[in-house]
């Protein structure tokens, strides 16, 4: 019942292999985003990325978010910012042109947001060129060896700190969102793709072994509730 939670998995999800409909994405995008917003990734972020921010006493900040999907994470960086009184840069980059394009069309309302298309693993800033880097529920999709150049591109551009938030493969997340979670998940990729994503993603030694074969120095990994990671480091 539970060696297969001992390894990771490696098969690939829908949005990795792009074997979805236009309209099934859409789907996702929205869904994705209530469930981020109500399952932990908007809290980690505020307990981690800006409450880093505030310990520092900083009035201005910039913040690259590496895979930022749709840019929601960046929105909620955003109106924090205009709440405290503090100004940003925020940069969400993306391979996808479809999300690049989101991160535009529904960041509107915040000039402090910017969206640029890239490679992760050739993020294309000038070494130093923001005070933090980050990204959420994205080196779940990378093999290992991806991910250690992920973790160092993003050490390169950050002249503070790195943050990573994703999933903790566990066994008790894995049969709550495939039971009691898909009584609400309606979209056929967050439904399948999400269940797989634990398998996919990591344990808490297993993600500080890879941090520490990077650049990275006093590295931490914390586990947050439901279920995620936080790894923060400095970045060199």
């Amino acid at each position: 019942m539970f060696a297969q939670f001992r390894r990771r998995s490696y098969e690939l999800e829908h949005l990795d292999k792009g074997d979805y409909t236009d309209e099934e994405y859409e789907g996702c995008i929205v869904e994705l985003q209530r469930v981020n917003r109500y399952l932990g990734d908007a809290r980690a972020m505020r307990r981690s990325v800006l409450a880093e921010i505030e310990r520092e006493g900083l009035r201005e900040f910039s913040l690259l978010d590496v895979g930022a999907g749709s840019g929601e994470l960046l929105r909620i960086a955003a109106l924090w910012a205009v709440e405290t009184g503090r100004e940003a840069r925020l940069v969400g980059l993306e391979l996808n042109e479809r999300s690049a394009r989101a991160i535009m069309e529904e960041s509107e309302d915040f000039s402090s947001i910017s969206a640029v298309r890239g490679d992760a693993l050739r993020v294309p800033f000038a070494d130093n060129a923001f005070d933090y880097s980050m990204c959420s529920l994205f080196t779940h999709h990378l093999r290992e060896a991806q991910v250690v150049r992920v973790l160092s591109e993003m050490a390169r551009v950050a002249r503070r700190r790195i943050f990573v938030i994703d999933l903790h493969r566990h066994w008790l997340a894995y049969y709550l969102y495939t039971t009691v979670g898909h009584l609400f998940l309606h979209n056929r990729l967050i439904r399948e793709d999400g269940a797989l994503s634990i398998l996919r993603s990591f344990r808490p030694a297993e993600l500080r072994e890879l941090a520490a074969s990077t650049p990275l120095r006093e590295i931490s990994v914390e586990r947050r509730f439901p279920f995620r990671l936080v790894l923060s480091a400095n970045a060199g």
